[in-house]
């Protein structure tokens, strides 16, 4: 049913969500990002962390100048809260764009990027007000023939280099928004929750005793797999490299829809010291932090599908930064 306080045109929040990602985008309406986005938005990505829907226009168009093919295809939209505390959209897309011109990732090369994104963005009265934006950045790369480190420092070295380069996203440089809620208390959420937090306490084991053996993954770097293995394998290669860094989780959905099976989305963070070999890595001793997004699909015998989304880039950037 239309949600109250938006255009009667959106049936639902999810409609809203994945229309307007349309309309600004393939639609070619970024000028609609004035109304869908509120003037003092608050955008924050692994990279960075923007104010205003002036930076978010510019960007857009940035974007679309280096990938105006660019398709986003909406998976999901996981969502959770109310017109009055704030509506927040967790939402899933495939994205596929050609590298045709010159842009944040060099000369065009002509090449077909495929990637996923997950955006928590907060809503009230038709606009968008906070959004967290994680974007699988070793993905777009690796679809360009560059690996996460080697882009990193390239990036360090276009803006300047060591002394000079932009900070990635850190807890101390947030800016305070307006959206407070933790999401919901649905048991889904919470027992998408208690495995994240079970595997980040290095209980491996929850991996045999709560996912599906044929579970089907989707981890960061566009890499696709199955089997209890490969989870296996991803979760402690990152916990390995951070071993003693905070774990914290931000903000739990849980929902269980006609036509859906039962399922989460959970936005999540490792905060602390690079400290150990894994998945970047010789130690370095680097303050990193790590922000994360992850969507969960459970069924009859355990959590049967899982999407992971961090930027091994900006964990990468941090790293060099570091190390020099």
């Amino acid at each position: 049913m239309p949600i109250e306080g938006f255009s009667q045109r959106w049936k639902d929040f999810p409609d809203y969500i994945i229309g307007i990602t349309k309309e600004i985008w393939e639609d070619r309406g970024v000028a609609t990002l004035h109304h869908y986005y509120a003037p003092d938005v608050i955008v924050r990505s692994p990279a960075s962390v923007v104010v205003g829907n002036t930076t978010v226009i510019n960007a857009t168009l940035a974007t679309l100048a280096e990938m105006p093919d660019r398709q986003l295809l909406a998976e999901d939209v996981i969502w959770s809260g109310d017109t009055t505390t704030g509506l927040l959209s967790s939402h899933r897309l495939y994205c596929t764009a050609t590298h045709a011109a010159e842009g944040t990732y060099g000369p065009a090369t002509g090449k077909t990027i495929r990637y996923r994104v997950i955006a928590d963005c907060a809503a009230l009265k038709d606009q968008i007000y906070d959004e967290w934006l994680v974007r699988d950045q070793g993905a777009i790369v690796r679809c360009l023939g560059i690996d996460p480190k080697s882009y990193a420092a390239g990036v360090i070295a276009r803006e300047g280099g060591f002394g000079k380069a932009s900070l990635p996203f850190h807890p101390a440089r947030d800016v305070a928004g307006r959206y407070l809620e933790r999401g919901n208390d649905h048991p889904v959420g919470q027992r998408y929750a208690s495995i994240l937090s079970r595997l980040m306490a290095a209980d491996i084991a929850v991996v045999g005793a709560e996912y599906d053996r044929a579970v089907e993954s989707y981890m960061p770097g566009g890499m696709d797999g199955h089997g209890r293995e490969v989870v296996d394998a991803f979760w402690l290669r990152l916990r390995s490299a951070f071993p003693d860094a905070v774990f914290e989780i931000h903000h739990v959905i849980g929902r269980d829809d006609p036509e859906f099976s039962p399922r989460a989305a959970i936005r999540w963070s490792l905060t602390g010291k690079h400290a150990g070999w894994g998945a970047f890595g010789q130690p370095s001793g680097a303050d990193v932090h790590v922000m994360g997004i992850c969507h969960a699909e459970f069924g009859p015998w355990g959590l049967r599908r899982e999407w992971v989304v961090l930027d091994e880039t900006a964990i990468w950037k941090q790293i060099l930064l570091h190390t020099g």
